[in-house]
């Protein structure tokens, strides 16, 4: 990357909180973020030259459309600011950086408000799964599954089997892990969840099937939330360093970014690489080429990951494509001890979106937010220590639309 490109912070909210049974909305939920992020950067309203929103489905949960018009409402001096919304299912918050990241790359502006959100949580858990399948291709794939998404990554967990073989250990140490890291972060969904010895086995009463391979624990979270950062070009930077009497160089920065779309439907996607070495070679890709963007040779210079696990057979597979072992070599890495905090490239030390949350549009944003909170030393209790290289991956639909970045300082 040429044009740097500057994460001066954020903020995300509570995503234990469900806001419709507070009587609260849509726009509370956004208000809050943006207010809260404003006053921890200690930015102003009037400093924000133009605005970018993530969100997947608002229309089918809440009937609420045109959520760049929201910002002039948070506060009077965003009215008039040129703002925009983007959709790329579970991936898109991350469009909507790559959005601001355009904007500002491109001399249009030089300091970006990024906002995700998804309200989720206002509606029967059955409901929302016929929401969230807007994300496959309507009427064509997993007709017959009571909840297509677990049935999707269930079907990835069969082909994984088929190819290389899969112990469903492994899946659900990936969980155990995620649950303990998020029982540290205090915006975790699961913070205070109980689990005993059963929890993580194919027990059907404490761990029952959702779809398949897929169990209860084994599922990302159906989450209300909304995370906002900020992002800044070099001089807009240079200016804020100076007005906080920081240096240029602590301030974190997007060094690499890599996106990619694959065909929509899953089966398309896993007959297409049949005779390939990946799994979903255009995840690899999105990767790679966040690393090649970065100047990264590959995982051995990353310190830490914040990768899209709505299932853990997701983040089984993005263990590969990330290349932290060669493919169907991933379980290696897990009964090495290798991902979890005390390894040498923990991943989802936030909890992830297994023990953190997942509100869909929000959760690019919130990777992006946490790898600037672990290069920027002030994830707390969640901190990996002397992380000053992360890689994020975020992903829409069953590997369709892809995100990668690569942050650091």
């Amino acid at each position: 990357m040429t044009t740097e490109v500057f994460v001066l912070g954020g903020a995300q909210t509570d995503f234990a909180r469900n806001w419709s049974r507070e009587g609260l909305s849509l726009f509370d939920l956004f208000s809050s973020a943006v207010q809260q992020g404003l006053a921890t950067t200690g930015l102003e309203a009037a400093d924000i030259e133009v605005g970018h929103v993530g969100n997947f489905v608002a229309e089918l949960f809440t009937g609420q459309g045109m959520l760049g018009g929201f910002f002039g409402h948070v506060h009077p001096d965003f009215a008039g600011m040129p703002a925009s919304r983007h959709e790329g299912a579970c991936a898109s918050g991350s469009l909507a950086v790559l959005a601001a990241m355009a904007d500002l790359q491109s001399g249009r502006y030089g300091l970006a408000c990024v906002a995700g959100i998804e309200l989720m949580r206002n509606v029967p858990g059955q409901t929302a799964a016929e929401h969230l399948g807007a994300a496959a291709w309507v009427g064509r794939e997993s007709l017959d599954a009571t909840y297509l998404w677990p049935a999707q990554f269930s079907d990835l967990a069969e082909e994984y089997d088929r190819r290389y073989g899969l112990r469903y250990q492994h899946l659900a140490e990936i969980s155990r892990i995620n649950f303990d890291n998020a029982s540290h972060n205090p915006n975790a969904q699961t913070r205070n969840w109980v689990f005993n010895e059963q929890s993580f086995t194919r027990d059907d009463e404490a761990n029952p099937v959702i779809e398949g391979w897929m169990r209860k624990h084994d599922c990302g979270q159906v989450t209300d939330g909304a995370a906002v950062v900020f992002l800044a070009n070099a001089e807009r930077a240079r200016d804020y360093a100076r007005t906080h009497g920081l240096s240029l160089d602590s301030i974190p920065r997007i060094r690499g970014w890599g996106h990619t779309t694959a065909p929509l439907m899953l089966q398309t996607k896993l007959r297409e690489s049949a005779d390939q070495e990946y799994v979903f070679p255009w995840v690899r890709k999105a990767i790679t080429d966040a690393y090649a963007r970065a100047g990264l040779a590959g995982p051995g210079e990353l310190d830490a990951i914040e990768t899209h696990d709505c299932f853990s057979i997701t983040e089984y597979m993005a263990i590969e494509h990330f290349g932290i072992t060669p493919p169907g070599r991933a379980w290696t890495a897990i009964e090495e001890g290798r991902v979890a905090m005390s390894g040498d490239i923990p991943v989802n030390p936030s909890g992830g979106l297994i023990g953190l949350g997942h509100p869909v549009g929000a959760t690019g944003v919130r990777m992006l937010l946490d790898a600037h909170r672990q290069t920027s030393g002030t994830a707390g209790d969640n901190q990996v220590d002397g992380a000053t290289t992360v890689g994020t991956y975020n992903v829409g639909g069953s590997g369709t639309t892809n995100v990668s970045f690569m942050v650091g300082v």
